[in-house]
């Protein structure tokens, strides 16, 4: 499992609001839940979507990500995919959600949960 220390130059940020939500979520009662999960895959209407979910296990390919004692993990493919941007929670007249800013997109459908490159 690598650390942010591994992984050289690819990697991401997460902004205190979103540090501060996650940790609202795992800190829930009853959850399991150690940490946020971030993940691209096929889909959307733009070719590539966001995946946000918490879980409580690493993966082999994991690399991790902290911030004020929360842990995001990011598989090595999603990485590629993401690597410079920014995680962030945000709270709105349409409601609350997390965020991606990433670089790497050239296009993003209107809701933000779709990217291509």
């Amino acid at each position: 499992m690598e650390t942010e220390s591994d992984i050289g130059e690819k990697m991401i940020t997460i902004s205190a609001n979103a540090a501060k939500r996650i940790s609202e979520l795992v800190g829930e009662d009853g959850n399991v839940a150690k940490m946020m999960r971030v993940a691209i895959s096929s889909g959307g209407c733009s070719g590539f979507q966001y995946g946000f979910s918490l879980d409580d296990q690493r993966r082999e390919d994991d690399l991790v990500f902290e911030r004020s004692g929360i842990q995001v993990v990011v598989d090595e493919v999603s990485l590629n995919l993401l690597d410079g941007a920014e995680l962030d929670y945000v709270e709105d007249l349409i409601g609350s959600y997390f965020s991606l800013k990433n670089p790497q997109a050239t296009s993003s459908c209107g809701c933000g949960s779709s990217f291509a490159i």
